[in-house]
């Protein structure tokens, strides 16, 4: 599936700090969203700006964010990996094995709750639970703005963006609008569903009668493919993992994790909230099993 970033961005998104250092402008950006995609409604306090991605794209790859300085958010969010890893269960510093699958970052600019069991309300705020996880980062938000505030670019991408030194409003809201760019889709099935009906091969055209047939839309549905609820899918009797439950406080969402989307779903095995399943095919056969 294509990645979508905005119009003029692309030159720079991922490219090296000698190009962040041309772009320090606070324009505002308009992301070229692809055919069929709603459009996005950011923060009051977190508008969309070239100065607000380019620092936040710069916070995404920063490794100062771990307490010995191997970690950044992009280890476990690989772009050539549809921001996945590839592990199981993310790994963080000193090799710590997390509890959940690392999940894709593609389109979280549309999350309503963030994490498998919606328990963060904003993406901003989602930004600090890994920089405190003892398994993740295992640091201070505290500790990381000593350090950043003797960064003199990273100070200067701060006032150009916020309009105040580095803190922990400007950290959080520039890697949520990093993120926030990251848009995926115009895949063969949006140009299919468009009016393109010779891009999909015969077999294409069939698994989609059964993804149908079978009422897997139920859940993977909408333009991202996901209703955003949670749901328990029977992956276990005894839990590791109480899913919902541990937010909600009700035993009825024991088990019941946020629906992920299918977009890139073919780079972001393993599956599941645990990364139990290593093979899409066993996912259907999974679900087949009933």
């Amino acid at each position: 599936m294509r990645w979508i970033i905005s119009i003029g961005l692309l030159l720079f998104i991922f490219s090296c700090s000698s190009s962040e250092k041309k772009i320090a402008s606070n324009r505002p950006v308009i992301l070229d969203l692809p055919k069929g995609f709603p459009e996005i409604n950011f923060p009051e306090d977190n508008q969309l700006t070239e100065a607000r991605i380019v620092l936040g794209r710069r916070l995404f790859y920063d490794t100062r964010f771990s307490k010995d300085n191997t970690i950044a958010c992009a280890s476990c969010h690989l772009v050539n990996q549809a921001f996945t890893d590839k592990n199981p269960k993310a790994v963080g510093l000193k090799d710590r094995v997390g509890t959940r699958n690392s999940m894709t970052l593609a389109n979280v600019a549309y999350g309503e709750n963030f994490f498998m069991d919606g328990g963060v309300p904003s993406l901003e705020l989602q930004v600090l639970a890994p920089i405190h996880d003892k398994n993740e980062m295992d640091h201070s938000i505290l500790e990381v703005i000593k350090d950043l505030e003797k960064d003199d670019e990273i100070v200067k991408l701060s006032q150009t963006a916020y309009d105040r030194p580095v803190d922990s409003f400007v950290i959080t809201r520039a890697i949520a609008s990093f993120m926030r760019t990251m848009i995926s889709g115009n895949s063969k099935y949006d140009q299919f569903i468009h009016g393109d009906s010779t891009i999909f091969s015969t077999q294409e055209k069939r698994g989609l009668a059964v993804f149908q047939e079978n009422g897997c839309q139920n859940c993977h549905s909408g333009f991202n493919f996901s209703d955003g609820d949670f749901h328990n899918v029977g992956l276990y009797v005894k839990y590791d993992d109480f899913g919902r439950e541990r937010i909600s406080y009700t035993e009825d969402d024991r088990g019941k994790f946020k629906t992920p989307t299918l977009r890139n779903i073919e780079l972001t095995g393993p599956y599941m909230h645990d990364g139990s399943i290593p093979e899409l095919k066993q996912v259907i056969d999974f679900f087949n099993s009933g």
